[in-house]
């Protein structure tokens, strides 16, 4: 090319790259921060700032949503009152009043929170459509407390997973909200109820969301969603008016892009809270300071011990213990002592692999749970559903509900076993799980060996910890290469395994150590970036600039 036609061509990119800066500059000629990896941080200083308002924030948020719903189907409910929310926030704000650091924040919640507003509390089931709360779960009134904006709800896998045998149905669908797929390869399986939490913060369709865990429904999908996941210890945050499996195992817990901000979403819905008798336990009058926790000489002089035999590889995990033993290395250079083979006991580990105890303890808390914890106290029910055998009705005679295709063979277990959580069968087995994932198990392997965590690839994290009700956190750690072979599942229906799907590293602790977990995961986290290293198949093109300068235009235009 001539050099004359060269200069040309560079001038002409120079003027189309300044109109773009200019485009995404605010007045002062800050850049505005991009919500696909945006902060808690950068939107409290444009907040602050006055770069731009709560309303703004919704509106881009809402955008990005109708973007990518009708691919990904991730959001079932936008809340209609968001922006009159949004701006009561903002005028506390220009009045000097602030509720905190997430004040005017946008959150989307799992659908299986109960909001006392014009949203449907669902688990993703047309038996609970319209049904309403007396008042907001625990979790939603702290976060309301705290000046967020809970914007909408998240899809799930249909009563949080616990419906249909684990074969005879799919991560990610529920009869109200269809099939949640995730956004790293095309019909990616979203993995764990929390899928559709998972996928939405994955892409910045809010600054962050809520999920609840009973065993691997925060981690999992936070595993191939490229995202953090805090799995509280069993009682550190409310779960009163959220929809139940299991009060000994459910937790309610932040998925967030960076440590930090997961740290800020749990600051502000852990504590006591007298409808859940189980927060009443927490051994703090009020909890640590757990953004305070992210330091990044976190892992300086700590033992971290490696329990290998938990950690059975199948046929695709090869690019996963290999960024699992890479990320042994860069802790180590941390200043952390690694204690490798720190293995749970055999007893432990037969019983882990191959007893049905843990099943049938969500099992026989289910039956318990769902009506005294959710049904009994509902405002209005009208499908009249008051126990579990009710809802398994409904669900074989309403054909919305894809049954028998999808079976209730969970419930159909759970209703036969003729006992519930006040039996002495039922405690016998709960024993049995304490005993496998305590003494016998990873709290044992953390006293004997004297560690401050363990460590573990996500995808063998959240089993053991579910059976005694402690704290995971889980942060990025790699993703699939490119020559990775494309594995459908039995339906045929959703890629299991693909190039570039995300997965994670787990910290595993004891009961009340959130504090320290994050530390850690923050060591590692700022050590690496890796959620920086592989971007979504998928990402919505909406940005703050553009509704900004669409609201200036309009104002500019009256």
């Amino acid at each position: 090319m001539p050099h004359t036609l060269v200069l040309l061509w560079l001038l002409l990119l120079s003027v189309v790259y300044g109109q773009y800066i200019h485009a995404n500059q605010t007045n002062s000629g800050l850049p505005y921060p991009m919500l696909l990896d945006v902060t808690t941080e950068e939107l409290e200083t444009g907040l602050e700032r006055g770069l731009f308002t709560s309303r703004d924030l919704v509106n881009a948020y809402i955008a990005r949503i109708h973007e990518v719903n009708a691919t990904l189907n991730v959001v079932t409910e936008i809340n209609p009152d968001a922006l009159s929310i949004a701006a009561e926030l903002d005028a506390e704000r220009a009045n000097g009043t602030t509720r905190g650091p997430l004040h005017g924040m946008p959150i989307l919640i799992k659908a299986n929170i109960g909001t006392a507003d014009k949203m449907s509390t669902t688990a993703g089931s047309f038996a609970l459509l319209g049904a309403t709360v007396p008042r907001d779960s625990g979790a939603a009134t702290k976060l309301r407390e705290a000046g967020v904006i809970i914007l909408g709800k998240t899809n799930l896998s249909q009563w949080a997973y616990f419906r249909s045998d684990f074969s005879n149905t799919t991560n990610g669908w529920s009869a109200y909200g269809g099939q949640t797929t995730g956004a790293y390869y095309p019909q990616q399986n979203p993995s764990g109820s929390s899928g559709g939490s998972g996928v939405a913060s994955s892409i910045g369709l809010a600054l962050a969301t809520l999920g609840s865990e009973t065993s691997g429904s925060i981690m999992s999908p936070s595993d191939v969603s490229n995202i953090v996941g805090i799995k509280p210890t069993v009682g550190l945050t409310s779960r009163a008016l959220v929809i139940p499996v299991s009060e000994r195992q459910d937790s309610i817990g932040p998925m967030a892009r960076t440590v930090k901000d997961a740290a800020y979403l749990l600051q502000a819905i852990a504590g006591k809270d007298s409808d859940d008798n189980y927060t009443l336990a927490q051994p703090f009058e009020n909890p640590p300071d757990y953004v305070g926790a992210c330091n990044y000489s976190s892992l300086k002089g700590k033992r971290i011990g490696i329990p290998r035999n938990v950690i059975t590889p199948g046929e695709y995990d090869g690019p996963v213990l290999a960024a699992f033993n890479a990320a042994i290395q860069i802790i180590r250079r941390a200043g952390a002592t690694i204690v490798d083979n720190v293995n749970i006991t055999e007893y432990a580990l037969d019983k882990y692999l191959n007893s049905n105890n843990s099943l049938m303890v969500l099992e026989a808390d289910f039956v318990a749970n769902l009506p005294l914890n959710y049904l009994s106290k509902l405002a209005t029910n009208p499908n009249n559903v008051q126990n579990l055998a009710d809802v398994r009705n409904f669900t074989q005679t309403f054909p919305p509900e894809d049954y028998p295709d999808r079976n209730t063979g969970i419930w159909d277990e759970a209703l036969a076993l003729g006992f519930n959580n006040t039996s002495p069968q039922f405690w016998a087995a709960y024993q049995e799980n304490l005993l496998v994932g305590g003494s016998q198990g990873i709290l044992g392997v953390l006293a004997n060996y004297s560690l401050d965590a363990l460590i573990l690839p996500t995808h063998y994290s959240p089993g053991l910890p579910a059976l005694v009700g402690t704290p995971v956190v889980t942060v990025p750690l790699g993703y699939n290469p490119a020559n990775t072979t494309v594995v459908y599942n039995e339906r045929g229906t959703l890629v299991e395994n693909a190039p570039n799907i995300p997965f994670g590293l787990s910290f595993l602790g004891t009961a009340w150590s959130e504090a320290s977990l994050i530390g850690f995961a923050y060591a590692y986290e700022q050590r690496t970036m890796v959620r920086d290293q592989v971007q979504p198949y998928l990402i919505p093109q909406t940005e703050l600039a553009d509704v900004v300068s669409a609201r200036k235009t309009a104002v500019y235009r009256t």
